[in-house]
């Protein structure tokens, strides 16, 4: 049966609770009709929450606009699952022995979609686009000093110190490559294109119907033979997680990324004949669930007071409870399984044991109330993933069995960046740290004491200072010696494991829901954040 041929209901349910159609349900309704008109046509079909901001990542790290826009606008290399580095217009690429001099080989013969010609041009600039505008861009190529464009298809990058991650910060979703002739670089943030690119993708942008969908059609002249073999992809802005649901049990949505379903619903998803997940597809992409300490309450500037809270905390239960088992526990904050031989292999330090935890905080001298309370903590979760609200509320549970008294503030993302990070009117929050591909990308601003600033959200939110915990950061940002590089952050895990700002807690295991008529969507590192070139149709 080909499910993108039926026609969309009207009304819908789940577990027994009928969901009017809303408003764009009937925008895609006309859709899918205006689709059977192209009979034979390959469609597929990925449901969107949030709406993108915009269609260009250069400039922006949202989810949904690095899901989007790889699929337009390429980047140099992709990754294995290993974070290994693949071709992508980048077809041969070199480093030089002391990590100052990089070289690559650019793809030939690649046409821009209006068909002008790719060029080394377009790199360059593109890499000052990146500079200037990305989030990372100042601390990811902070040591390029010079971009030498040596041919049209080959072009040298010169840097001040060596930058062991700067190979692995090139892909589409991170560094994506601009038409240098359709952009400027002072104005490169106001150009229409952001939201109608032009690229050298495998697909092209057709349409974007904002709180609806966005089309992508099949790039006829892609350099790659052959693909893509998909005619045509419908992104659909579905922002309930229910509605995302029925969209796959009906067939009207292929593709569900990251969760797109509460995770107590997977057990429906392993019943169904024709829907599948997997974990696939997020190795650069590390999340982490921690517990963050503002350093600088005077109770929580007690270390003693941060290690009694930590044998407080059950890593198995937190799995289990907030996240339905679809998490790792962990102790060390560089992911072991996505980073081994930086990961400090070490038994925790402070085990579950509330006996242990009581027997603390009364040496102390902070003796329960009449109210069984010994003090009054506010209590903040990152509202963007589910499970760290529901993280925050087993820390409340866990807290008020060491007589702490735990405030949970339920806030929108807003409210959240402002509370915690601006204001920094908080106590303890529990927040997601992405150690993305590489720990000095990803990690460093949770520990950087030069990463605090309270304009800027998700950085140090703890205020931690270490003078040595700085050195050693900085020292592994430009140690071109692997080994080297893991024994300097294995010695810095080994500091905040015992000076404890933040408690590390568990890694979560992002899922993909999806049909099992299509298959090509999770071969590589980013997975659905990749140009999907691959993507195909098996039945």
């Amino acid at each position: 049966m080909d499910y993108r041929r039926r026609s969309f209901i009207k009304k819908f349910t789940l577990a027994g609770v009928t969901f009017s159609l809303p408003h764009w349900a009937q925008a895609a309704e006309q859709l899918i009709a205006d689709a059977d008109t192209d009979a034979g046509q390959h469609i597929v079909t990925i449901s969107l929450d949030p709406e993108p901001a915009v269609l260009s990542a250069f400039a922006n790290t949202g989810g949904t606009t690095v899901l989007v826009s790889p699929k337009v606008l390429e980047g140099l290399l992709e990754y294995d699952h290993q974070l290994n580095p693949a071709a992508q217009l980048a077809t041969d690429w070199s480093i030089s022995d002391d990590g100052l001099v990089y070289d690559f080989q650019l793809r030939p013969d690649v046409r821009w979609h209006d068909g002008t010609a790719f060029t080394a041009q377009d790199v360059a600039f593109s890499l000052q686009v990146a500079k200037k505008y990305h989030p990372r861009g100042a601390n990811t190529f902070a040591q390029l000093n010079d971009i030498e464009v040596i041919t049209d298809h080959q072009i040298r990058l010169h840097l001040d110190q060596p930058a062991p991650y700067l190979i692995l910060a090139l892909s589409a979703a991170e560094t994506p490559i601009l038409p240098a002739h359709l952009y400027e670089l002072d104005t490169a943030l106001k150009n229409p294109l952001n939201n109608a690119p032009i690229g050298t993708g495998p697909y092209r942008f057709k349409e974007w119907q904002q709180g609806s969908h966005i089309i992508y059609e099949r790039n006829d002249d892609y350099w790659q033979e052959g693909l893509p073999e998909v005619d045509q992809l419908i992104f659909r802005v579905l922002p309930d997680s229910s509605s995302r649901l029925n969209g796959l049990q009906n067939g009207q949505i292929d593709i569900g990324p990251r969760n797109p379903i509460p995770l107590s619903e997977i057990p429906l998803i392993e019943k169904s004949a024709h829907l599948d997940f997997t974990t696939q597809g997020f190795e650069d992409n590390a999340n982490i669930a921690m517990l963050e300490f503002n350093l600088d309450n005077p109770l929580m500037a007690e270390i003693d007071i941060r290690r009694a809270i930590a044998h407080a905390l059950n890593r198995e239960q937190i799995k289990n409870i907030a996240f339905y088992g679809y998490a790792e526990p962990v102790i060390a904050p560089i992911s072991k399984r996505n980073f081994p031989d930086f990961h400090l292999e070490i038994e925790n330090p402070y085990p579950f044991d509330v006996d242990k935890a009581n027997h603390i905080l009364d040496a102390l001298g902070y003796k329960r109330q009449s109210d069984g309370h010994r003090f009054t903590l506010n209590l903040h979760a990152n509202p963007f993933t589910p499970g760290y609200k529901r993280t925050a509320a087993y820390v409340r549970s866990a807290l008020a069995r060491i007589g702490i008294q735990a405030i949970l503030h339920d806030e929108d993302p807003g409210s959240f960046i402002r509370s915690v990070y601006n204001n920094r009117d908080f106590d303890i929050t529990v927040s997601g740290v992405s150690t993305m591909f590489d720990p000095t990308v990803g990690l460093q601003r949770v520990y950087y004491s030069k990463s605090f600033d309270p304009e800027v959200p998700f950085s140090n939110a703890t205020h931690y200072h270490n003078p040595e915990v700085d050195r050693l950061l900085e020292a592994a940002a430009i140690e071109h010696d692997r080994e080297k590089r893991a024994q300097l952050f294995k010695d810095f895990q080994k500091i905040v494991l015992d000076e404890i700002p933040s408690i590390p807690l568990v890694q979560l295991s992002n899922v993909i829901v999806y049909h099992t008529r299509v298959e090509g969507f999770a071969d590589t590192a980013a997975g659905l954040r990749g140009n999907l070139a691959g993507l195909r149709i098996i039945s």
